[in-house]
């Protein structure tokens, strides 16, 4: 049975965790496996955090990716939120290099998250 949107097969998710986006935010990183161009990076909470939204930029070795930030909204959420960003620019990588997510603006509660960023290889 086909999947309802076939996904090219030339895309990696690459993840990374957080044990706190709110609290005291503290970055994740992950390594890409392969040259290409970053085209989506998200979140998936691990519980609600509880006083402000957290903003999460993001980076390419140290270089920020054009829309590749997106905010956690704190109203209405909960474990297993997910939250995403569109890349537009600033968004090749090479392979062994890092992408960083920076949770900010949040405070409160110490709430973990995983983040990805989809690679499609070029």
């Amino acid at each position: 049975m086909p999947l309802p949107i076939p996904h090219p097969l030339n895309e990696v998710v690459v993840y990374a965790f957080s044990p706190s986006v709110g609290g005291t935010p503290i970055p994740a990183r992950a390594v890409a496996p392969v040259r290409g161009r970053v085209i989506k990076t998200g979140s998936v909470l691990y519980g609600a955090i509880t006083t402000a939204d957290a903003a999460i930029a993001v980076a390419i070795n140290g270089t920020a990716v054009t829309n590749g930030g997106f905010t956690i909204t704190q109203s209405g959420s909960a474990a297993g939120d997910v939250d995403e960003g569109y890349p537009t620019a600033a968004n090749n990588i090479n392979e062994g290099e890092q992408i960083s997510f920076t949770p900010s603006g949040a405070s409160g509660t110490t709430i973990g998250a995983n983040f990805y960023a989809i690679i499609r290889k070029t």
